[in-house]
């Protein structure tokens, strides 16, 4: 999918952008002085970006988070992206102040000079994405892929997923026939047989498995992390640590939650996802539960993946991770 997305202060004249304050006079005013003397009520609204799969469609079903914002005095509005890379325009421009992809999309973003920073990440999963085969496909390792065509969605995080596989095997992008295609175009075109081979991500890769008996040359087990990240808007995460550390402490309860309740969690996706529920049961089986700051080890793998995408030329320009980190001074 595999799966990793500038906020702007408005007042009151009901645009819902980034982190919005607007203020109650007094219901009764005794006069132009008392009334002006009278503290005021902060209204805020916390704009979130999420896509139909993922933890936070499951945060957003539960509404546990609406309730622990609400004691803090800031409403949650809800904004659905189709993509990691939508979403993360959508923070950039404002329409948002926090949202959640996978690694890849935040890597192209900081490269466009956006100014977002990494809020937290879940735990690897590096199962959750793999390079698959047709069921009757005749090709049974990663070294008989050579001249064949390979479908991705390029700049993802499968993309990285791509070259360590062939990497692994000795092998490079020159070797192979890249078909660049978002996951939709792709199924289609592994259903037909019009590429050989098909690196994808959850809930994508359990669907190809249970519904068209997909087979695994490869997942991203000892090859790549797979981290979902969180991201927000630099002013924001500096500006409101209390709301920020609130969000962080809820997603991990959340991921908590979904790992002893996987049945439950995968009701809740059923309808925004559109889903079987055996396909969401195996994705969720294959997830990363927690979701924690982010550490120097998580730092050095994602500069392991924008050093990769550097190379490949897919980012115009070699970027620092680190750059995108609150350092502690500024949380």
């Amino acid at each position: 999918m595999n799966r990793i997305q500038q906020w702007s202060v408005i007042g009151c004249a009901g645009l819902s952008l980034a982190l919005s304050a607007c203020s109650k006079p007094a219901e009764q005013q005794q006069g132009n002085a008392q009334a002006a003397s009278q503290p005021k009520t902060e209204l805020k609204t916390l704009s979130i970006g999420f896509q139909k799969y993922g933890l936070l469609p499951i945060v957003k079903a539960r509404g546990d988070l609406e309730k622990t914002l609400q004691a803090q005095g800031v409403q949650v509005k809800w904004v659905e992206f189709p993509a990691g890379p939508q979403l993360l325009e959508g923070l950039n421009v404002g329409s948002v102040v926090i949202g959640e992809a996978g690694e890849a999309p935040p890597i192209f973003a900081q490269a466009a000079n956006a100014n977002l920073v990494y809020v937290a990440n879940q735990p690897a999963a590096p199962q959750a994405e793999a390079l698959i085969v047709p069921k009757t496909s005749n090709i049974h390792s990663i070294q008989e892929l050579k001249g064949k065509r390979v479908a991705l969605n390029k700049g993802s995080n499968v993309h990285y997923l791509l070259l360590k596989v062939l990497e692994a095997n000795h092998l490079t992008l020159k070797d192979i026939q890249v078909v660049y295609l978002p996951p939709a175009d792709a199924r289609a075109a592994f259903e037909k047989g019009a590429v050989d081979a098909w690196v994808i991500w959850d809930p994508f890769f359990a669907a190809a498995q249970q519904q068209l008996g997909a087979r695994v040359l490869s997942t991203g087990q000892n090859l790549v992390s797979n981290h979902q990240f969180y991201l927000a808007d630099r002013k924001f995460a500096q500006n409101n640590p209390q709301v920020f550390n609130t969000v962080v402490k809820e997603l991990n309860q959340t991921t908590e939650w979904v790992k002893t309740h996987q049945d439950d969690a995968a009701k809740l996706l059923e309808k925004p996802t559109g889903l079987d529920y055996s396909v969401l049961k195996t994705s969720i089986s294959r997830m990363g539960f927690g979701v924690t700051p982010i550490s120097s080890q998580v730092i050095a793998e994602q500069q392991q993946v924008a050093d990769a995408f550097y190379q490949q030329k897919l980012i115009p320009n070699q970027i620092h991770i680190q750059d995108a980190i609150l350092s502690a001074a500024n949380k």
